[in-house]
């Protein structure tokens, strides 16, 4: 039997299916034999996005082949240090015949890598390809014939950050957003950051859970000297019952509160971010 459970934690305190061809016909699968970089980067304020070196891919007339097909495939993708793309994987694959030509584009494509320092690393990227193309008629030296997918564009990519980064960024500008309330002391230099003595679980409200709704819920509240939340309130929003289910358990949190000079317990202001990642139980 299958259901569905919720995690939510604190984690930090502002802080084809008929002979695919590419062009032509399918290529084999390339074997990589390079060994793989030491660190993959995600793309950020220091490290550039990798760039894409033109190419063009042989293409046949629409009214040459049958069976048209249309469609945008998401895929994520690593681009290496050489400007190589590695471990390409289709965003919730099914396994048709666009997602197959997808795969063997974003295979073959070749980049400026990004850079850290002006110095190239490997990235992590996100892919959006257009295919358009259609099946034609293959026959081979002993006059068997099949169908072959074949383009009839030019695939249309596009490139951008990975949800998972996109959602760290948004997650860090809401932090930086917050402004300290008057009278509190700030996180830094002689005052040291309060820890969390417990960790309370952030339960799914029935709306979420029955919409499937995931993310990060951000809470901005003031630890007390005696290490006790106070003044909780939402500075990133997941709706749908979950902004109050995170307040709720964040309200349930203790602490050792911030210290000054080490010795001294003070009252700072704190983010809080509550995740919310839905799972299925195994039976």
């Amino acid at each position: 039997m299958k259901s569905w459970g919720a995690v939510g934690l604190i984690a930090g305190m502002v802080w084809l299916g008929v002979g695919l061809a590419m062009g032509q016909e399918a290529a084999p699968t390339v074997v990589r034999t390079t060994q793989p970089p030491a660190r993959v980067y995600d793309i950020g304020v220091d490290v550039v996005a990798p760039q894409l070196l033109p190419m063009q891919w042989p293409v046949i007339a629409p009214d040459t082949c049958k069976e048209p097909k249309e469609g945008l495939v998401s895929l994520v993708l690593e681009v290496d240090a050489d400007g190589v793309s590695r471990n390409v994987s289709v965003a919730g694959a099914q396994g048709t015949t666009l997602e197959k030509m997808a795969l063997h584009i974003v295979n073959m494509d070749r980049f400026k890598p990004g850079t850290l320092k002006d110095e190239p690393v490997a990235v992590k990227w996100m892919a959006e390809v257009t295919v358009k193309g259609c099946f034609a008629t293959k026959t081979d030296d002993a006059g068997n014939t099949s169908g072959v997918f074949r383009l009839t564009a030019q695939p249309v990519q596009e490139f951008g950050a990975t949800a998972r980064q996109k959602e760290s960024a948004e997650i860090a500008s809401a932090i930086a957003g917050v402004t300290p309330e008057p009278g509190l002391s700030k996180v830094g230099n002689a005052v040291f950051p309060p820890a969390a003595l417990n960790h309370v679980e952030a339960r799914y409200s029935d709306e979420a859970r029955i919409k499937h709704i995931e993310g990060v819920c951000l809470i901005s509240v003031i630890v007390d000297a005696q290490g006790m939340p106070q003044n909780a309130r939402v500075i990133r929003s997941l709706g749908y019952g979950l902004d109050e289910k995170a307040i709720e358990a964040v309200k349930k949190y203790k602490f050792k509160p911030a210290m000054k000079d080490g010795k001294t317990p003070v009252p700072v202001m704190i983010t809080v971010q509550v995740n919310f990642r839905l799972y299925e139980r195994p039976n």
